[in-house]
């Protein structure tokens, strides 16, 4: 029954394999830490009564042709294959990952299409009146910032409000690197998405709507005030705030392999309980 899920949960990978794409829409596979995490803490039940959940699952897009190339051309010959292996599976995902004008244009509208499919799948779980809440990943972080700012600069379209993210109530990204990508840009041209939500009404809003938190270890992740303009008028306007964590354990919060380690950690299970219980306040959206 789509009205009894309150908030709409899209979560989205960042670089590297994350294994076999789930056949089943609604399957949890790369976020189970997390999913199951916030289950125990919020209680199942009340969980999947009210929590609509969906994967938005793009790595087999490049992984497969990865996995294929190594094993041709460097199997058996190549020494360092560990780092090789972090090259090609993860480096490559983000070099691979760029928007380009043309018919030749692959890895762009193939990823974009996957968060489309998935935003409107679960539109039919929650009805679509449901707030929505997006959880990032690393890359995922750019992919859903590149989604919703195409969809603001009407380069693309949806047809309805869920699907344009308007009644988006607010994002947290964990190992965002973002500003890794900002450079390509002249420095004028750094642009932030403004607030997607725009179905919620005014007084139903609340700040920050988008939650970035980086781990001190983790060299992938990076935080986003100090990278442009629009990225500091979020901040000043409270709507953006940067904050460091420790991710990880013992054998990981130390050193970069905290980058894998946010599925499992308190500080962003909390965060994420924190905002999916604000966003039920809100009610239903329209």
């Amino acid at each position: 029954m789509p009205e009894e899920h309150r908030v709409a949960v899209a979560v989205i990978h960042g670089m590297g394999s994350q294994g076999d794409r789930p056949q089943a829409a609604n399957a949890v596979s790369f976020s189970r830490d997390l999913y199951t995490a916030l289950r125990k803490r919020m209680g199942a039940a009340r969980f999947d009564t009210l929590v609509g959940w969906r994967e938005i699952f793009w790595s087999d897009i490049l992984q497969e042709r990865q996995q294929s190339y190594m094993d041709r051309a460097l199997k058996g010959q190549a020494n360092w294959m560990g780092a090789r292996d972090f090259v090609m599976h993860r480096l490559a995902d983000a070099a691979a990952y760029r928007w380009e004008k043309g018919d030749h244009a692959y890895v762009y509208p193939q990823v974009h299409a996957r968060v489309s499919n998935a935003i409107a799948h679960l539109e039919g779980v929650t009805g679509g009146r449901a707030p929505l809440i997006v959880l990032a990943h690393s890359l995922g972080g750019q992919i859903i910032s590149n989604h919703i700012w195409d969809l603001q600069s009407k380069y693309t379209t949806a047809p309805t409000p869920f699907q344009r993210f308007e009644t988006m109530a607010g994002m947290i990204t964990f190992g965002c690197n973002i500003p890794v990508f900002i450079f390509s840009c002249k420095p004028d041209d750094v642009k932030a998405i403004e607030r997607p939500g725009t179905a919620i009404p005014v007084s139903k809003r609340f700040n920050p709507w988008w939650v970035n938190l980086n781990s001190r270890n983790d060299i992938l992740g990076m935080p986003l005030a100090e990278a442009g303009d629009g990225y500091a008028a979020l901040k000043d306007r409270e709507e953006l705030r940067d904050r460091w964590i420790s991710a990880g354990n013992v054998l990981t919060a130390w050193n970069p392999l905290s980058h894998n380690a946010y599925w499992a950690d308190s500080d962003v299970h909390g965060s994420v309980v924190a905002m999916i219980e604000k966003s039920m306040q809100i009610g239903p959206v329209g």
